[in-house]
């Protein structure tokens, strides 16, 4: 795949264009939260779902979906299990993805890392006496990191940040790196579809099946696109040893998982601070999408002990098996 992409690039190179990024205009207005949206400061209409909890809600958690993704399919296998615990969640289209604007464009990491930054602090407003988590899923997870970095830091008790997206291009072979540069310089606007053979994202095929149906998941991707996924991920592994602004993040990983690789992982956290108050947890049959896999109901377990409280033990052992990982 590689060597088709240099070939590719090689013939192309002659009509170098720019990849194209959309970010937020300037700003016209505060942000503010509509009955079905977020309303951005430039007036970007962000689709917003809310899943209020089947009592009195004990937490509020802003959901953050992975790329190509939306608001109203990543949560669906483990959706029932955060309600039944008590948790009202809040999910949005990011920029570029689902029913936001700019539908299969990229927006930039500053522009979905301030969404989600304003995101946090309209909800804050509106429940000021529950505590708030920002959970993200692979890209949006690493949009919570660089959320996380901002001044000031969004007004959260603490972070999940399920299988992040921490590819760092440093780390990568010379030829895959210089596959990504052509591609920049050559074939932004190319549309890319398929994913790569015997790669999948989780061990639920029901999960798949809807990922492949739904009409709002994107299955075509701009070159740029996927570039700007590149450099979200090279800012978000930059951006780790800072996390998370004083709050406390819990970072979740499946040792099957075929889309983040493990030693981008490990390198990741490797630089991040012993006194940063990151823990990790390592799962042995988890693959990407850990809210939709099989043994997603000791994942949301995991979770839900983490929000009542930060700092104590989880109910399952991918904390215990987590230095033994990292140290391979």
């Amino acid at each position: 795949m590689i060597r088709a992409l240099l070939a590719a690039c090689a013939l192309l190179l002659a009509a170098a264009c720019t990849p194209v990024v959309m970010p937020a205009g300037p700003p016209v207005a505060l942000p503010r939260l509509e009955e079905a949206a977020m309303i951005a400061a430039d007036g970007a209409r962000l689709p917003m779902r809310v899943f209020p909890p089947e009592g009195e809600p004990r937490a509020v958690i802003l959901a953050l979906h992975g790329f190509n993704d939306h608001s109203g399919n990543f949560l669906t296998d483990s959706l029932e299990a955060l309600k039944q615990a008590g948790m009202l969640v809040y999910a949005y289209d990011q920029r570029g993805f689902g029913r936001a604007p700019n539908r299969g464009y990229w927006a930039g990491a500053e522009t979905m890392a301030a969404d989600a930054a304003a995101a946090a602090r309209l909800l804050a407003e509106r429940h000021p006496g529950l505590p708030l988590f920002m959970l993200g899923e692979s890209m949006g997870a690493a949009v919570s990191i660089l959320a996380a970095g901002m001044d000031p830091a969004p007004p959260v008790r603490g972070y999940v940040l399920l299988a992040p997206a921490l590819w760092n291009r440093e780390l990568m072979n010379p030829l895959m790196r210089g596959g990504i540069w052509l591609a920049e310089r050559t074939i932004p606007a190319l549309p890319v579809t398929g994913g790569v053979g015997g790669v999948v994202a989780s061990d639920n095929e029901a999960a798949l099946r809807r990922l492949g149906r739904d009409p709002l998941v994107i299955r075509v991707t701009r070159v740029d696109s996927a570039l700007g996924l590149m450099d979200l991920m090279d800012k978000a592994v930059a951006a780790l040893p800072r996390c998370c602004g004083g709050a406390p993040a819990l970072l979740l990983y499946g040792e099957r998982d075929m889309l983040v690789p493990p030693r981008m992982t490990r390198a990741a956290v490797a630089s991040v601070p012993p006194a940063s108050g990151l823990r990790v947890a390592v799962y042995a049959g988890g693959y990407h999408l850990l809210l939709a896999g099989g043994n997603r109901e000791e994942v949301v377990r995991d979770i839900l002990a983490f929000i009542e409280d930060p700092r104590g033990p989880l109910p399952s052992d991918a904390e215990q098996r987590a230095p033994g990982w990292l140290a391979r």
